[in-house]
């Protein structure tokens, strides 16, 4: 099979790790161009990895057929709109947009072009979920944990949108059964949007899903916890870890599940690079992307309505 011809657009913390993988995956891609609004940055990163750097990335268009976007979520619309509209195949990172409008529009014109949009909800490729996943877990109740330090990148959304989403797709990737309720907290701390965030999913099925977000925390935090009959799975992102405990008779037992460590980013570019080569749909498309999306917009908005009617009272 040919190379895919690969621009990357967006080298900050994202986009440059992005560069990184696909320059070892050089049997199946070949990077085209790097480009970002911090000319002076990318160029060391340009000649670091010896590729051509693009001050704008609509020069990038004529000469690739796939894109890597990791722009600011603000922007993710416009970019990935040009790309899709040239019939280039895209990549984003999530959130997929700011908008369901402005998802609705790039799902169409991928449908139209016949384009593959993958969004990147990253713990979807993560070696321990995988595994998890396999098991086929029933859950009753969920707990979701994401706590992180403040990181100075992605301020242009607030915790929701930046960490809570991640969870939000894992959930809503294991649950096959419709939301039925939604509750939601949180308070801004450092910046002008929530930095913590606390939600209740209730689906129609019975499940209950609790979720945690914060990105002003001391330490960094990624679990998740499925609580089912007889039986609850500990997983573990940040270490790929996951262990199972059984009810035998009237003790619990605690086995750790084998699972085979993978970088996650990989993984997801692979992935994506072979959705094209095989003409696959992606395991993150638009839809699924959406409905994160989706979740995550409503549970936002409940936190800023909250907010504004305790401070009418």
């Amino acid at each position: 099979m040919r190379k895919i011809k690969i621009g990357i657009v967006g080298i900050g913390h994202l986009g440059s790790r992005h560069l990184k993988v696909y320059s070892q995956l050089t049997d199946a891609a070949e990077i085209i161009g790097i480009c970002d609004v911090q000319k002076e940055r990318t160029l060391k990163l340009a000649h670091h990895y010896n590729v051509p750097f693009f001050a704008d990335y609509k020069d990038l268009a004529e000469k690739i057929d796939a894109v890597s976007i990791c722009v600011p979520t603000n922007v993710h619309f416009v970019v990935a709109q040009f790309f899709l509209n040239q019939k280039i195949h895209t990549f984003i990172e999530k959130p997929i947009t700011s908008t369901l409008a402005e998802a609705d529009q790039l799902i169409n014109i991928a449908q139209k072009n016949k384009c593959k949009l993958q969004v990147g909800h990253i713990e979807r490729f993560n070696a321990a979920f995988q595994f998890v996943q396999r098991l086929t877990p029933k859950p009753l109740f969920i707990e979701c944990h994401r706590l992180n330090t403040f990181p100075n990148r992605s301020l242009d959304i607030g915790v929701v949108m930046d960490l809570m989403i991640h969870d939000i797709d894992i959930v809503l990737g294991l649950i096959k059964s419709p939301i039925k309720d939604l509750h939601a907290v949180g308070a801004k701390v450092l910046t002008s949007l929530e930095d913590i965030a606390s939600a209740r999913l209730i689906f129609e099925d019975g499940c209950v899903c609790n979720l945690t977000a914060s990105r002003i925390s001391d330490d960094v935090m990624r679990k998740i916890r499925l609580f089912q009959d007889n039986a609850y799975i500990s997983l573990d992102y940040v270490q790929q870890e996951a262990y199972i405990y059984r009810k035998y008779d009237h003790r619990i037992s605690k086995h750790r599940l084998p699972i085979e460590k993978e970088e996650p980013l990989r993984k997801e570019i692979e992935h994506f690079l072979t959705c094209i080569q095989e003409d696959k749909i992606p395991l993150i498309a638009g839809p699924e992307a959406r409905e994160a999306l989706k979740v995550a917009l409503a549970i936002t908005q409940q936190i800023w309505d909250n907010r504004k009617d305790s401070s009418l009272s």
